[in-house]
């Protein structure tokens, strides 16, 4: 029988390390080498292989005390070795710079955050605006391209060739990995905006089990980017947004695994500070009045969790002043919703039917259409639409929602399944 070596670990546990350090920081890993490489493939490249090293390594030698500054000493190792074999010269010269101080750094080094500079050289206006929001996705939150093409209503293999692209670009054109001037700034918010609200209603749409908590990441990066540019109404809106969103996310899940809408939830399990803080921010932010989405955003969520129950009227209103700077079928569809809750639903049903060339492929237009449809009496298409529905359903807590409003018509109107 052949001993293990001393410090040696199963294969299993080295497996489960490597996954929960690659799962909560990969982002922040990348974003380190590739400050340095100003070539995001080449970061990723050596990150991948340096993982495929501590697979072996680890189980030999065990876990190393640092096994995020492991994986970075590593992935610095690797990326110099692809660099010395390159003909780019001036990009070999300018990273080997970079790397070669930092290869001797120790294991347990404090890894440097550098997930903002990350994150403006993806949101550069160079890039057009879906491939900034979906590679600072993919590059800086370590979501797959799968799960990218999902919040796009795009397949696979368009949003891979779409990131491809982009990452190309950035080596090609030295795009810099900085935060702008304050002078630049303004063309630059937009986007960066929208990828860390994505991250955010990614990260609050995933299943309970999901390990990634993006809406934590999302408000930390919302969080350093108001740091740098404080009062901006706009900023203060979406982190509003985010807060009063956040707020809620214990009381999703009912204790039958359903997932419900704020105005079926245990508000007892709200978060507090959460809600005050929010609100508080919103308010700062309306002050200044310049009005802007994410201020519209926030508002509609701080309406949600009124008392005794969600101000409908308030909410359709705010989602049309919501269209006028995001004219967007989602938008459109969301103010159906609330105009149908507010009293309206065969107003609201006609919006909906007019969205469905644009969304037919999007699941929530399925349940939005399959309650109006109930709600409007045709107990019968009503059906019909929440079996499409618990079939496109993203998460088994909402299926289970819907299949509860489906057995709820079918025993109103002994409605039949499909045979």
């Amino acid at each position: 029988m052949v001993n293990p070596a001393p410090g040696a670990v199963s294969a299993i546990t080295v497996a489960k390390e490597l996954d929960r350090v690659m799962r909560s920081d990969q982002g922040r890993l990348l974003a380190a080498l590739a400050a340095g490489l100003r070539d995001i493939s080449l970061a990723e490249e050596a990150l991948q292989e340096a993982a495929i090293s501590a697979l072996a390594h680890w189980g030999r030698s065990g876990l190393p005390r640092s096994p995020q500054g492991w994986l970075l000493q590593v992935a610095r190792r690797k990326a110099i070795d692809r660099l010395r074999g390159t003909t780019r010269e001036a990009q070999k010269a300018r990273a080997l710079a970079v790397l070669i101080p930092d290869e001797g750094a120790t294991q347990s080094e404090t890894i440097p955050d550098q997930r903002l500079r990350l994150i403006f050289a993806c949101c550069h206006p160079a890039l057009e605006l879906k491939s900034r929001v979906a590679l600072t996705l993919r590059s800086v939150c370590g979501l797959t391209t799968a799960e990218i093409a999902r919040a796009f209503l795009d397949t696979e293999p368009t949003m891979g060739q779409r990131l491809s692209r982009a990452k190309a670009k950035i080596a090609v054109a030295g795009i810099p990995f900085a935060i702008p001037e304050a002078d630049l700034w303004p063309s630059r918010l937009e986007s960066v905006l929208t990828t860390v609200y994505l991250i955010f209603t990614t990260g609050y749409l995933a299943p309970p089990d999901e390990p990634r908590d993006l809406c934590r990441e999302a408000e930390f990066l919302m969080r350093l980017i108001d740091q740098l540019r404080p009062d901006d109404p706009e900023i203060e809106g979406a982190l509003a947004m985010m807060l009063l969103t956040s707020a809620r996310r214990r009381a999703r899940i009912g204790v039958d695994g359903i997932s419900l809408p704020p105005s079926m939830q245990n508000r007892s399990l709200w978060d507090a500070s959460r809600v005050a803080e929010g609100r508080a921010i919103l308010a700062r932010a309306m002050e200044r009045l310049q009005p802007g989405p994410y201020q519209i955003k926030a508002a509609i969520a701080d309406c949600h969790m009124a008392e005794p129950g969600p101000d409908w009227p308030q909410i359709a209103a705010l989602y049309f002043a919501l269209w006028r700077h995001e004219p967007t079928p989602i938008v459109s569809l969301n103010a159906a919703v609330a105009i149908a809750e507010a009293g309206d639903p065969t107003h609201g049903l006609a919006i909906i039917e007019g969205l469905e060339e644009q969304l037919r492929d999007y699941q929530p237009w399925h349940a939005a259409r399959a309650a109006m449809l109930g709600m409007t009496g045709d107990k019968f298409a009503a059906a019909q639409a929440y079996r499409r529905a618990i079939a496109m359903a993203p998460t088994a807590p909402d299926a289970l929602f819907l299949e509860q409003r489906l057995a709820d018509i079918e025993t109103q109107e002994n409605v039949q399944p499909d045979a």
